[in-house]
């Protein structure tokens, strides 16, 4: 089966494309191919309306609970461009309730508007998905598409999530692509009692569990707009993961206001700055940090006007940027080091190609520092591959989740479960899958070479529990695990997928044109479908 992976994180400077090839063998190993990713920026009109839509700019419009009189000219400072704010003398970080609690819309917000916003964002995802099928798989046809859509708000109140938000309309992409759509990837475990995030823990402990043992647990950490790790420590072990809070929010946050720039490229800002640690520590001192895991969090938490209002006026400008990204350095190694020194911390999301966050966190860290690239995802793509993944176990009605301790789902739900809905909602004659027990990343038949797996044959591969690959050098770690490092010679891309026609170069943020591929034309998206016929499904 070809599955579309449609995602677009809470940084929101893309939307992200990733088509996969998807089997699953009788053992209950997943394949999964790589058949091609590319990003499709949002045009800065979109970027805007939906930057304005987000908790934190809302909560500053209505100036309902921050005590931040102005916190920066491009947000709420005086026309003269000057800031200025309020800081409370003895600041206390707020609390779940006090700042997750739903807030009524300002009139700016009304019913029109969010309608027009979901309508919006729904097109959008059908141009990106349409553009993933004409480029990625022009040859093949798309069986369906995973669309986890724009996260709006995630509702926690005192470490239990009682909702959350994503739109974009998959009827337009169903019409778009001529296939099914599966979206609303996380209500169903919320409505289990679960976190509703981070999701990625099924992906990684089916990916890394062949990799790890309870002596010498494998990291997956992604850092986007926030930041979650998983901690695998075997193959049919249960899975912990959780958000252990900014990853790039605050950081990205900044820099727009600093700079005009979504992010801090290269880390160019925090490495002009100098850390402010008494700020780093009143910012850790919120109560998100210390509360049990699983759990989860989002940018309706951390704000810049909540910065602010713990910070102060005085820290501003290239020392801030140096202070968020210690903050978001620390609040990961300290959620790693709460299990002991990990095997590996293999490291996706947009983060890693900060290379100052990345320096810090390997001088926090007591282990290697690698990307999911060395072990056949790409970074910037792992995310999406794990939405398509999501979509394929929806549509054959396996578990979304992965099993966590005591039982329930990693996620803290009672048990596991399906997730997502099916638009339309036609019956898709499939085969259940087997219970699942690994993922393997294989390589697109093109190429002459391999992907490195992390086991060739899952029965004759078991717990590794060598605690003294820890010690090598990142550059030989694959090799230190006896992984056969991803080949670099002349036509082969990072993760072992050899670049092609279908490789879409990457745009800057804001870009209103559709990402261009040489030699490949732009053509309408194909003629939207009457109906699904499940005999067209392929496995």
């Amino acid at each position: 089966m070809i599955v579309l992976g449609l995602n677009s994180g809470t940084s929101v400077d893309s939307i992200d494309v990733a088509a996969a090839r998807l089997t699953t063998d009788a053992d209950g190993v997943v394949n999964l191919e790589p058949l091609g990713f590319l990003s499709h920026p949002w045009t800065s009109s979109e970027r805007e309306a939906l930057l304005a839509a987000l908790p934190g700019r809302m909560e500053q419009d209505a100036g309902s609970r921050s005590s931040v009189a102005a916190c920066g000219a491009a947000e709420c400072g005086g026309g003269d461009g000057t800031t200025s704010a309020t800081v409370d003398t003895n600041p206390v970080a707020p609390s779940d309730a006090e700042r997750s609690a739903p807030h009524p819309a300002t009139p700016a917000f009304g019913a029109a508007q969010w309608c027009q916003l979901d309508t919006m964002v729904g097109q959008a995802l059908a141009r990106a998905a349409a553009c993933g099928a004409q480029r990625l798989v022009p040859h093949d046809t798309v069986d369906l598409v995973a669309s986890h859509g724009q996260t709006i708000y995630h509702w926690v109140d005192n470490g239990h999530v009682h909702g959350t938000l994503q739109i974009g309309q998959p009827a337009w992409v169903a019409a778009a692509v001529g296939c099914p759509v599966v979206s609303d990837l996380r209500s169903a475990d919320i409505a289990a009692g679960g976190q509703g995030a981070p999701l990625i823990g099924l992906l990684d402990g089916l990916w890394l569990g062949p990799m790890a043992s309870p002596q010498a647990p494998m990291i997956a950490l992604n850092i986007g707009g926030i930041s979650n790790i998983s901690v695998i420590t075997g193959v049919d072990q249960p899975v912990i993961a959780w958000d252990t809070g900014p990853g790039n929010c605050l950081i990205d946050a900044t820099a727009q206001r600093l700079t005009g720039q979504s992010c801090d490229r290269d880390g160019a800002l925090a490495a002009q700055g100098e850390v402010d640690q008494v700020a780093v520590e009143r910012l850790l001192a919120d109560p998100y940090y210390a509360a049990p895991a699983p759990k989860s969090t989002g940018r309706e938490l951390f704000t810049e006007s909540y910065v602010a209002r713990l910070v102060g006026p005085n820290l501003d400008g290239v020392d801030l940027m140096a202070t968020l990204t210690q903050l978001t350095a620390t609040t990961i190694a300290d959620a790693i080091a709460t299990v002991g020194r990990p095997r590996s911390v293999v490291v996706s999301g947009g983060g890693a190609h900060n290379p100052v966050l990345m320096a810090r966190l390997r001088a926090l860290l007591d282990a290697p520092v690698v990307t999911a690239d060395d072990f056949g995802l790409p970074v910037d793509a792992k995310e999406a591959y794990l939405f398509a993944l999501l979509g394929y176990l929806s549509v054959h009605g396996s578990v979304g989740t992965a099993c966590g301790v005591n039982g329930r789902s990693a996620t803290g739900a009672a048990h596991r479960v399906v997730l997502g809905s099916l638009t339309p909602p036609t019956p898709l004659a499939l085969n259940p899958l087997p219970p699942l027990r690994a993922l393997r990343v294989v390589q697109r038949e093109s190429s002459p070479t391999p992907i490195p797996s992390p086991m060739d044959d899952l029965r004759s591969v078991g717990p590794t529990g060598d605690p003294s690959a820890a010690d090598r050098s990142d550059e030989s770690h694959a090799s230190a695990l006896g992984i056969p490092a991803p080949p670099t010679s002349a036509g082969v891309a990072s993760g072992g997928n050899p670049p092609s026609p279908d490789a879409t170069p990457a745009q800057s943020p804001g870009s209103s044109d559709p990402p261009h591929v040489s030699g490949v034309p732009h053509t309408e998206p194909p003629t939207p479908y009457p109906y699904f016929d499940p005999k067209d499904s392929r496995d």
